[in-house]
């Protein structure tokens, strides 16, 4: 008998691209945790250390799409090995850069391979899975970030603190390298996708459906950056927990965030992925409000903490999923795109919910933010629903117009040809 239970997911193929997956958000996401140390380091204010985060960012969303446009015509085993050993050198050359300008630069340079490479991996994950396991094995390559914001990040953290940041990003460069190798050796070469050309495959563009779905990315994501952007002020402020709380407190949301990544790429599987994206939009607008009106009691403050990102995880496979559906022919551009679009809601929740704060309206007030930006990316499914509904319903009148012609003369024909036999 076939086991159905995620374990059965974690095949070696797919783990060799979790391994790069985890190496990319342990680099994302533990720059905010050693800024302070690379700021007194470099004799810089925290602010303009604050651009590092910046400029990744920004190479993100450029080397999403470029990289994955320049590799269209390579077997997608070789250009996810080019992707991580890109990674992991510029890296190593920010642990090794000597001012302010260099880290800038190999910043920028760290960050072009993240999109495409989580782009590209998710295209060839659901390629490597069995039929209607698709999302599932999506989720399993975004384990990497559940299980870097869990161990990865605390870790780099408490070394950047202790020991040195320039050591942590040794370590990230090395684990890009080591997943580079993996993948060399277990992942098994896939088809690339058909599209021919750069020119080709941006003519996916041309559907509306798309442009919604890159809308759920953008500003429908947005709610879980609005959330956790300020989540230590909320936790310290509101639920009044000691500073040093803070890291346990995140790792708590990390473990939310692994369990919910798996439920959703098996929700995906089981119903579709657009009315999973949808129902987990809806619960994650319930799950903000609560989190804004029982975050002064410590005890529900730590559980909506877990529920939450377990929420806001649980999109990720679903979203990707749909994309990939949306764009056949243009899968790996379609979702690279998505991965650029998803920095956008990392920039635009984080810089909607501190407008509240700066009002002087509290850190409970970024939650309501999160719930409209959440609200929104649910109109953005309803209207794909919308779409799709129409499409059928055109594509089932288009056939009974066929139909009943043919219907009728026949009709007719078996008519006439009854009565020339009757005379």
């Amino acid at each position: 008998m076939k086991k159905e239970g995620f374990l059965s997911s974690l095949k070696p193929s797919l783990l060799t691209i979790t391994i790069g997956g985890f190496s990319i958000g342990m680099a994302e996401f533990m720059m905010m945790g050693v800024l302070p140390d690379v700021a007194a380091s470099l004799g810089i204010s925290i602010p303009t250390a604050g651009h590092l985060i910046s400029i990744y960012a920004l190479g993100v969303v450029i080397g999403a799409p470029l990289l994955v446009a320049l590799s269209g015509k390579f077997a997608p085993k070789k250009v996810l090995i080019t992707l991580m050993l890109m990674f992991g050198v510029f890296n190593g050359v920010f642990a090794l850069a000597p001012n302010y300008e260099t880290l800038m630069i190999a910043r920028f340079f760290a960050g072009l391979p993240h999109g495409a490479f989580f782009g590209m991996g998710a295209v060839v994950a659901s390629k490597l899975a069995e039929p209607g396991r698709e999302a599932r094995a999506v989720s399993v390559m975004f384990a990497g970030l559940t299980v870097a914001n869990i161990i990865g990040v605390p870790l780099g953290t408490y070394i950047g603190h202790n020991l040195s940041w320039r050591l942590s990003f040794f370590i990230i460069a090395a684990v890009a390298l080591l997943a580079a190798a993996s993948i060399k050796k277990w992942l098994p070469d896939v088809k690339a996708s058909s599209e021919n050309s750069f020119k080709d495959s941006v003519k996916v563009f041309g559907k509306a459906e798309l442009w919604l779905i890159i809308g759920i990315s953008a500003i429908g994501t947005g709610g879980l950056f609005a959330w956790i952007s300020y989540i230590a002020p909320l936790m310290t402020e509101v639920a009044g927990f000691e500073s040093n709380m803070v890291t346990v407190i995140m790792i708590i949301a990390g473990l939310g965030m692994a369990v919910g990544n798996f439920i959703g790429g098996r929700l995906a599987d089981r119903f579709s992925p657009l009315k999973t994206t949808g129902f987990l939009l809806l619960t994650m607008m319930v799950s903000l409000v609560i989190v804004a009106l029982v975050s002064s009691y410590q005890p529900t403050a730590i559980l909506m903490t877990f529920i939450t990102g377990a929420i806001a995880f649980a999109v990720i496979a679903p979203m990707q999923m749909l994309m990939i559906n949306a764009a056949k022919g243009s899968e790996m551009l379609a979702s690279a795109a998505l991965q650029a679009s998803a920095n956008t809601g990392n920039a635009l929740g984080a810089f909607l919910g501190g407008l509240p704060i700066a009002a002087g309206l509290g850190y409970t007030s970024p939650q309501y933010v999160g719930v409209g930006l959440a609200f929104t990316g649910l109109l953005f499914c309803l209207a794909i629903a919308y779409r799709q509904r129409n499409e059928r319903l055109s594509f089932s009148q288009n056939n009974d117009t066929l139909t009943i012609p043919t219907t009728v003369k026949t009709i007719v024909h078996e008519k006439t040809h009854y009565e020339s036999t009757i005379h």
